[in-house]
């Protein structure tokens, strides 16, 4: 498949924006007081180097189908970071007994331990937070310019994800106090 210029360059946009989301979901990780957390931010970094190895092999000429895609990365590599996995929500969870709320495919959160520097976690799922909102508003916008309808499947399906690990954030917030809900 060869691209246009205008191709071309929104797959360099894109492939920018998920190398910042992979280095900063890495460096995050390594930064983050509460475990659940780092193991979150691990495992998006993940998902986000899948998105970055697609769109490579996309500008590469190849177009990858949905299934080969970060798809895979929903419930084959960790379980849960990814496509559906926060689509459950803490609708009501997250004030419940167990003070936890569960993505649809398993992902839970709790409230974050005594002495965890929730000031830092805050910060660090904020920040996460609005670049996901991004990628995902940048995805949004991409996915209209591309001719091949496999590859705005694709980009489609990236987003998706991206909208999710939004929602994963939100619902580890909304857990710990971080947001308040409305």
């Amino acid at each position: 498949m060869q691209l246009t210029a205008k191709e071309c360059s929104l797959i360099k946009d894109l492939k920018g924006q998920e190398q910042l989301c992979v280095e900063k979901y890495t460096k995050y990780a390594a930064e983050a007081s509460d475990a659940q957390l780092q193991t979150l931010f691990t495992d998006i970094a993940n998902t986000e180097r899948e998105h970055l190895s697609t769109l490579n092999s996309i500008e590469n000429g190849s177009t990858p189908s949905v299934g080969s895609t970060s798809g895979n990365t929903s419930g084959g590599r960790s379980g849960n970071a990814s496509t559906g996995s926060a689509g459950g929500s803490s609708n009501g969870s997250a004030s419940g007994s167990s003070g936890g709320a569960s993505g649809s495919a398993g992902r839970t959160f709790t409230k974050a331990p005594a002495g965890t520097d929730c000031k830092t976690d805050s910060y660090l799922c904020g920040d996460l937070l609005s670049t996901e909102k991004h990628a995902s508003h940048l995805y949004d916008t991409c996915i209209f310019e591309f001719r091949d309808e496999a590859v705005r499947g694709t980009l489609a399906h990236i987003q998706q994800e991206e909208q999710n690990h939004g929602k994963m954030l939100y619902d580890y917030m909304k857990v710990n106090g971080m947001v308040s809900a409305q």
